[in-house]
Protein backbone atom coordinates (compact mmCIF):
# COMPACT_ATOMS: atom_id res chain seq x y z
CA UNK A 1 0.00 0.00 0.00
CA UNK A 2 1.19 3.68 -1.03
CA UNK A 3 0.24 6.91 0.52
CA UNK A 4 -0.80 9.63 -1.38
CA UNK A 5 -2.64 12.77 -1.37
CA UNK A 6 -5.65 14.17 -3.29
CA UNK A 7 -4.92 16.31 -6.58
CA UNK A 8 -7.71 18.64 -6.11
CA UNK A 9 -7.73 19.46 -2.40
CA UNK A 10 -3.28 18.90 -1.43
CA UNK A 11 -2.96 22.83 -0.81
CA UNK A 12 -2.36 25.18 -3.23
CA UNK A 13 -4.02 23.30 -6.28
CA UNK A 14 -5.25 25.56 -8.23
CA UNK A 15 -2.87 28.16 -8.08
CA UNK A 16 0.25 25.50 -8.55
CA UNK A 17 -1.47 23.82 -11.65
CA UNK A 18 -1.53 20.02 -11.72
CA UNK A 19 2.09 19.93 -12.63
CA UNK A 20 3.35 21.89 -9.80
CA UNK A 21 1.06 19.74 -7.38
CA UNK A 22 3.09 16.82 -8.24
CA UNK A 23 5.94 18.67 -7.40
CA UNK A 24 4.27 19.38 -3.72
CA UNK A 25 3.00 16.45 -3.41
CA UNK A 26 6.63 14.74 -3.51
CA UNK A 27 7.78 17.53 -1.03
CA UNK A 28 4.88 16.52 1.64
CA UNK A 29 6.67 13.14 1.52
CA UNK A 30 3.73 11.83 -0.62
CA UNK A 31 3.93 8.53 -3.10
CA UNK A 32 1.04 9.38 -5.41
CA UNK A 33 -2.05 12.08 -6.42
CA UNK A 34 -5.33 11.49 -6.98
CA UNK A 35 -6.87 14.10 -9.44
CA UNK A 36 -10.24 13.87 -8.99
CA UNK A 37 -11.27 14.44 -12.19
CA UNK A 38 -9.40 14.33 -15.43
CA UNK A 39 -10.16 17.65 -15.92
CA UNK A 40 -8.93 18.76 -13.30
CA UNK A 41 -5.46 18.03 -15.00
CA UNK A 42 -6.74 19.08 -18.54
CA UNK A 43 -9.90 20.96 -18.76
CA UNK A 44 -9.89 20.54 -22.93
CA UNK A 45 -8.25 16.70 -22.28
CA UNK A 46 -5.29 18.13 -24.39
CA UNK A 47 -3.18 14.69 -25.05
CA UNK A 48 -0.03 16.86 -25.04
CA UNK A 49 -1.06 18.51 -21.36
CA UNK A 50 -1.78 14.77 -19.94
CA UNK A 51 1.41 13.17 -21.38
CA UNK A 52 3.41 15.36 -19.14
CA UNK A 53 1.72 15.46 -16.17
CA UNK A 54 2.01 11.42 -16.53
CA UNK A 55 5.51 11.94 -17.23
CA UNK A 56 6.27 13.92 -14.20
CA UNK A 57 4.34 11.60 -11.88
CA UNK A 58 6.80 8.73 -13.45
CA UNK A 59 9.89 10.85 -13.18
CA UNK A 60 8.89 11.65 -9.54
CA UNK A 61 7.76 8.27 -8.66
CA UNK A 62 5.06 8.70 -7.98
CA UNK A 63 1.41 6.70 -8.53
CA UNK A 64 -1.40 8.93 -10.77
CA UNK A 65 -4.86 8.35 -10.26
CA UNK A 66 -7.76 10.52 -11.58
CA UNK A 67 -11.57 10.18 -12.40
CA UNK A 68 -14.65 11.82 -14.34
CA UNK A 69 -17.74 13.38 -12.35
CA UNK A 70 -20.97 12.49 -11.27
CA UNK A 71 -22.53 10.24 -13.00
CA UNK A 72 -26.14 11.05 -11.63
CA UNK A 73 -28.45 12.43 -14.11
CA UNK A 74 -29.99 14.93 -11.90
CA UNK A 75 -26.46 16.44 -10.23
CA UNK A 76 -24.68 16.78 -13.71
CA UNK A 77 -26.19 20.57 -14.77
CA UNK A 78 -24.38 21.34 -11.71
CA UNK A 79 -21.28 20.11 -13.61
CA UNK A 80 -21.82 21.45 -16.78
CA UNK A 81 -17.98 20.82 -18.12
CA UNK A 82 -19.19 17.11 -18.54
CA UNK A 83 -20.99 17.92 -21.00
CA UNK A 84 -19.48 20.87 -22.38
CA UNK A 85 -16.04 18.44 -22.73
CA UNK A 86 -18.68 16.64 -25.37
CA UNK A 87 -19.60 19.28 -27.33
CA UNK A 88 -22.81 19.33 -25.77
CA UNK A 89 -23.08 15.36 -25.25
CA UNK A 90 -23.06 14.67 -21.92
CA UNK A 91 -22.01 10.57 -22.90
CA UNK A 92 -19.40 11.88 -26.02
CA UNK A 93 -18.00 13.68 -23.22
CA UNK A 94 -17.56 11.14 -20.35
CA UNK A 95 -16.74 8.40 -23.29
CA UNK A 96 -13.54 11.28 -23.90
CA UNK A 97 -12.62 11.72 -20.14
CA UNK A 98 -13.09 8.22 -20.19
CA UNK A 99 -10.39 7.45 -23.31
CA UNK A 100 -7.90 10.09 -22.07
CA UNK A 101 -7.55 8.54 -18.80
CA UNK A 102 -6.74 4.94 -20.63
CA UNK A 103 -4.43 6.40 -22.86
CA UNK A 104 -2.18 8.22 -20.06
CA UNK A 105 -2.21 4.56 -17.69
CA UNK A 106 -5.05 6.30 -15.50
CA UNK A 107 -7.81 2.96 -15.09
CA UNK A 108 -8.91 3.28 -12.11
CA UNK A 109 -11.53 5.83 -12.31
CA UNK A 110 -13.38 8.67 -9.73
CA UNK A 111 -16.88 9.29 -9.81
CA UNK A 112 -19.79 10.48 -7.46
CA UNK A 113 -23.61 10.35 -7.21
CA UNK A 114 -23.87 14.05 -5.72
CA UNK A 115 -22.95 17.39 -4.49
CA UNK A 116 -23.03 18.56 -0.98
CA UNK A 117 -24.80 21.99 -0.49
CA UNK A 118 -24.01 25.00 1.75
CA UNK A 119 -27.78 24.25 3.56
CA UNK A 120 -28.61 23.34 6.76
CA UNK A 121 -29.41 19.85 8.18
CA UNK A 122 -30.89 17.18 5.78
CA UNK A 123 -31.00 19.67 2.91
CA UNK A 124 -27.28 19.96 2.29
CA UNK A 125 -27.91 16.25 0.85
CA UNK A 126 -28.84 15.03 -2.50
CA UNK A 127 -30.56 12.25 -0.87
CA UNK A 128 -33.48 14.67 0.77
CA UNK A 129 -34.27 16.94 -2.46
CA UNK A 130 -37.64 17.74 -2.81
CA UNK A 131 -38.17 17.92 -6.49
CA UNK A 132 -36.89 13.99 -6.95
CA UNK A 133 -36.93 11.09 -5.13
CA UNK A 134 -33.64 9.51 -4.17
CA UNK A 135 -34.74 6.36 -5.03
CA UNK A 136 -35.72 7.74 -8.43
CA UNK A 137 -31.81 9.16 -8.12
CA UNK A 138 -30.60 5.65 -8.22
CA UNK A 139 -32.49 4.20 -10.88
CA UNK A 140 -31.57 6.97 -12.89
CA UNK A 141 -27.69 6.54 -12.17
CA UNK A 142 -28.12 3.02 -12.33
CA UNK A 143 -29.62 3.06 -15.88
CA UNK A 144 -26.61 6.24 -17.06
CA UNK A 145 -23.73 3.65 -15.37
CA UNK A 146 -25.09 0.74 -17.28
CA UNK A 147 -25.02 3.39 -21.03
CA UNK A 148 -21.01 3.78 -19.62
CA UNK A 149 -20.55 0.23 -18.70
CA UNK A 150 -19.66 -1.28 -21.92
CA UNK A 151 -17.36 1.86 -23.01
CA UNK A 152 -15.29 0.75 -19.15
CA UNK A 153 -14.68 -2.74 -20.49
CA UNK A 154 -13.75 -1.93 -24.04
CA UNK A 155 -10.99 0.58 -22.33
CA UNK A 156 -10.29 -1.98 -19.62
CA UNK A 157 -10.72 0.49 -16.99
CA UNK A 158 -13.20 0.72 -13.88
CA UNK A 159 -15.54 3.31 -12.72
CA UNK A 160 -15.44 3.54 -8.96
CA UNK A 161 -17.97 5.41 -7.20
CA UNK A 162 -17.21 6.99 -3.65
CA UNK A 163 -18.84 6.63 -0.62
CA UNK A 164 -20.30 10.01 -1.15
CA UNK A 165 -21.73 12.45 1.67
CA UNK A 166 -25.60 11.09 0.24
CA UNK A 167 -25.28 7.52 -0.41
CA UNK A 168 -25.14 4.42 1.44
CA UNK A 169 -23.00 1.65 1.20
CA UNK A 170 -25.74 -0.64 0.92
CA UNK A 171 -27.28 1.49 -1.85
CA UNK A 172 -23.23 1.30 -3.16
CA UNK A 173 -22.61 -2.46 -3.56
CA UNK A 174 -26.34 -2.89 -4.90
CA UNK A 175 -25.27 -0.54 -8.30
CA UNK A 176 -21.72 -2.20 -8.47
CA UNK A 177 -23.47 -5.36 -8.05
CA UNK A 178 -26.41 -4.68 -10.55
CA UNK A 179 -23.76 -3.04 -13.43
CA UNK A 180 -20.85 -5.19 -12.75
CA UNK A 181 -17.86 -5.06 -10.78
CA UNK A 182 -16.03 -6.04 -14.22
CA UNK A 183 -16.67 -2.03 -14.61
CA UNK A 184 -18.13 -0.80 -11.84
CA UNK A 185 -15.83 -0.05 -8.30
CA UNK A 186 -15.96 1.82 -5.28
CA UNK A 187 -13.57 4.39 -3.91
CA UNK A 188 -13.87 3.93 -0.18
CA UNK A 189 -13.96 7.37 2.04
CA UNK A 190 -13.42 6.31 5.34
CA UNK A 191 -15.46 9.29 6.82
CA UNK A 192 -18.24 10.27 4.60
CA UNK A 193 -20.42 7.14 5.60
CA UNK A 194 -20.05 8.34 9.04
CA UNK A 195 -22.56 10.59 8.40
CA UNK A 196 -25.53 8.28 7.19
CA UNK A 197 -24.97 7.31 10.34
CA UNK A 198 -22.63 3.99 9.22
CA UNK A 199 -19.83 2.54 11.65
CA UNK A 200 -16.61 3.38 9.49
CA UNK A 201 -15.44 -0.55 10.69
CA UNK A 202 -18.54 -1.87 9.29
CA UNK A 203 -18.74 0.10 6.42
CA UNK A 204 -15.32 -1.04 5.45
CA UNK A 205 -16.24 -4.60 5.53
CA UNK A 206 -19.27 -4.10 3.13
CA UNK A 207 -17.38 -2.28 0.76
CA UNK A 208 -14.06 -4.06 0.80
CA UNK A 209 -14.74 -6.52 -2.47
CA UNK A 210 -15.15 -4.22 -4.56
CA UNK A 211 -12.43 -1.17 -3.44
CA UNK A 212 -10.39 -0.25 -5.97
CA UNK A 213 -9.52 3.34 -4.72
CA UNK A 214 -9.69 5.47 -1.80
CA UNK A 215 -10.36 9.07 0.24
CA UNK A 216 -8.71 8.49 3.76
CA UNK A 217 -10.21 11.14 6.23
CA UNK A 218 -10.47 11.02 9.70
CA UNK A 219 -13.62 11.89 12.04
CA UNK A 220 -14.99 12.96 15.58
CA UNK A 221 -18.51 12.02 16.80
CA UNK A 222 -20.65 13.09 19.87
CA UNK A 223 -23.83 12.73 21.24
CA UNK A 224 -26.14 16.12 20.36
CA UNK A 225 -29.61 17.05 21.52
CA UNK A 226 -30.48 17.29 17.76
CA UNK A 227 -28.54 14.01 16.57
CA UNK A 228 -25.12 13.37 16.41
CA UNK A 229 -22.41 15.57 15.62
CA UNK A 230 -19.99 14.73 12.69
CA UNK A 231 -16.45 16.56 12.49
CA UNK A 232 -13.57 16.04 10.18
CA UNK A 233 -10.01 15.97 11.47
CA UNK A 234 -6.77 15.06 10.35
CA UNK A 235 -6.02 11.26 10.68
CA UNK A 236 -5.46 10.02 14.14
CA UNK A 237 -7.17 13.03 15.57
CA UNK A 238 -10.65 11.29 15.61
CA UNK A 239 -12.53 8.18 16.09
CA UNK A 240 -11.86 6.20 13.34
CA UNK A 241 -10.21 2.10 13.76
CA UNK A 242 -7.57 2.47 10.78
CA UNK A 243 -5.61 -0.60 11.69
CA UNK A 244 -8.99 -2.24 11.43
CA UNK A 245 -9.45 -0.53 8.19
CA UNK A 246 -6.77 -1.32 6.56
CA UNK A 247 -6.25 -4.92 7.59
CA UNK A 248 -9.71 -5.18 5.69
CA UNK A 249 -8.68 -3.53 2.77
CA UNK A 250 -5.49 -5.28 2.54
CA UNK A 251 -7.29 -8.61 2.30
CA UNK A 252 -8.47 -8.23 -1.16
CA UNK A 253 -5.92 -5.87 -2.11
CA UNK A 254 -2.91 -5.38 -0.66
CA UNK A 255 -1.64 -3.11 -2.97
CA UNK A 256 -4.02 -0.52 -2.80
CA UNK A 257 -3.37 3.48 -2.63
CA UNK A 258 -4.28 4.96 0.45
CA UNK A 259 -5.12 9.11 -0.97
CA UNK A 260 -5.54 11.53 1.65
CA UNK A 261 -8.58 13.75 1.46
CA UNK A 262 -7.16 16.58 3.39
CA UNK A 263 -8.87 19.68 4.37
CA UNK A 264 -8.29 22.61 2.22
CA UNK A 265 -7.74 26.36 2.83
CA UNK A 266 -10.53 28.12 3.40
CA UNK A 267 -9.86 30.63 0.47
CA UNK A 268 -9.33 27.83 -2.04
CA UNK A 269 -12.74 25.93 -1.44
CA UNK A 270 -14.86 28.73 -2.84
CA UNK A 271 -12.78 28.40 -5.88
CA UNK A 272 -12.62 24.80 -6.40
CA UNK A 273 -16.45 24.36 -5.21
CA UNK A 274 -18.73 26.88 -6.75
CA UNK A 275 -21.61 25.87 -4.50
CA UNK A 276 -20.33 27.33 -2.07
CA UNK A 277 -19.24 30.92 -0.59
CA UNK A 278 -16.55 31.63 1.03
CA UNK A 279 -18.39 32.72 4.17
CA UNK A 280 -20.11 29.34 3.91
CA UNK A 281 -17.11 27.30 4.35
CA UNK A 282 -16.59 27.29 8.40
CA UNK A 283 -20.51 25.83 9.09
CA UNK A 284 -18.49 22.57 7.11
CA UNK A 285 -16.48 22.25 10.73
CA UNK A 286 -19.45 20.28 12.13
CA UNK A 287 -22.50 18.97 10.69
CA UNK A 288 -25.60 17.13 12.73
CA UNK A 289 -26.43 14.05 11.65
CA UNK A 290 -30.54 13.70 12.41
CA UNK A 291 -30.55 9.88 13.28
CA UNK A 292 -33.30 10.80 16.09
CA UNK A 293 -35.59 12.57 13.48
CA UNK A 294 -38.32 10.41 11.84
CA UNK A 295 -37.89 11.20 8.36
CA UNK A 296 -34.20 11.02 8.38
CA UNK A 297 -35.11 6.95 9.84
CA UNK A 298 -37.41 6.99 7.25
CA UNK A 299 -34.65 7.99 4.50
CA UNK A 300 -32.93 4.99 5.40
CA UNK A 301 -34.76 1.85 5.14
CA UNK A 302 -30.99 -0.20 4.84
CA UNK A 303 -29.92 0.97 8.99
CA UNK A 304 -31.30 -1.91 10.60
CA UNK A 305 -30.80 -1.51 14.37
CA UNK A 306 -27.64 -3.40 14.87
CA UNK A 307 -26.38 -0.82 12.76
CA UNK A 308 -27.29 2.11 14.32
CA UNK A 309 -26.55 0.74 17.32
CA UNK A 310 -23.10 0.28 16.74
CA UNK A 311 -23.01 3.93 15.38
CA UNK A 312 -24.62 5.64 18.61
CA UNK A 313 -21.77 3.21 20.85
CA UNK A 314 -19.10 5.17 18.47
CA UNK A 315 -20.62 8.52 18.90
CA UNK A 316 -21.18 7.61 22.85
CA UNK A 317 -17.85 7.01 23.20
CA UNK A 318 -16.46 10.22 21.55
CA UNK A 319 -18.47 11.72 23.80
CA UNK A 320 -16.49 10.15 26.88
CA UNK A 321 -13.96 10.75 25.61
CA UNK A 322 -14.34 14.30 24.83
CA UNK A 323 -15.58 14.81 28.49
CA UNK A 324 -12.41 12.58 29.34
CA UNK A 325 -10.35 14.75 27.98
CA UNK A 326 -8.62 12.03 25.64
CA UNK A 327 -10.39 13.68 22.53
CA UNK A 328 -10.36 17.44 21.54
CA UNK A 329 -13.80 18.98 21.91
CA UNK A 330 -15.53 19.76 18.99
CA UNK A 331 -15.47 23.06 20.00
CA UNK A 332 -11.76 23.44 20.26
CA UNK A 333 -11.07 21.74 17.07
CA UNK A 334 -13.56 24.42 15.38
CA UNK A 335 -11.39 26.99 13.65
CA UNK A 336 -12.06 31.20 13.24
CA UNK A 337 -9.37 30.37 10.56
CA UNK A 338 -8.11 27.99 8.01
CA UNK A 339 -5.68 29.05 6.10
CA UNK A 340 -2.77 27.98 3.50
CA UNK A 341 0.03 26.99 6.47
CA UNK A 342 -3.02 25.32 8.55
CA UNK A 343 -3.82 23.26 5.63
CA UNK A 344 -0.15 22.14 4.87
CA UNK A 345 0.22 21.44 8.55
CA UNK A 346 -2.92 19.14 9.02
CA UNK A 347 -1.99 17.17 5.54
CA UNK A 348 1.74 16.45 7.17
CA UNK A 349 0.05 15.37 10.07
CA UNK A 350 -2.49 13.24 8.20
CA UNK A 351 0.25 11.76 6.77
CA UNK A 352 2.93 11.13 8.43
CA UNK A 353 0.05 8.68 10.94
CA UNK A 354 -1.16 6.95 7.95
CA UNK A 355 2.73 6.35 6.97
CA UNK A 356 3.57 5.10 10.06
CA UNK A 357 0.74 2.70 10.59
CA UNK A 358 0.94 1.11 7.01
CA UNK A 359 5.13 0.41 7.86
CA UNK A 360 4.09 -0.97 11.10
CA UNK A 361 1.35 -3.12 9.78
CA UNK A 362 3.98 -3.95 7.43
CA UNK A 363 1.72 -2.89 4.28
CA UNK A 364 3.91 -0.72 2.63
CA UNK A 365 4.75 -1.65 -0.66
Amino acid sequence: MRVGIDGRKIPGSKANGPLASLDHAKDLGVSGIFFRTVLDMSPTLDPGELRDIRQRADELGLYLESGLGKVNPYAMAEAPELRQIGGGDTLLGFRRMMTACAEIGCLELWAGTANYKPYPGRLAYDRFRTDVSWEDQLVATEKYLRTLAPIARDLGIHINLETHEEITTFELVRLVEAVGPDAIGIVFDTSNPMQRAEHPVRAAERVAPYVRQTHFKDAALAVDADGVLYQERPLGQGLIDFEAILRILAVGTPELTLSIENAQPWEEVAVTYPTFRADQIPSRTQTVVEVFDEAWQAAHPDLSVRELAAYLGLAQDGSRRIAAGDLASIEDCTPTTFGFTDAVDAARSSIKYLRALVDNLGLAT
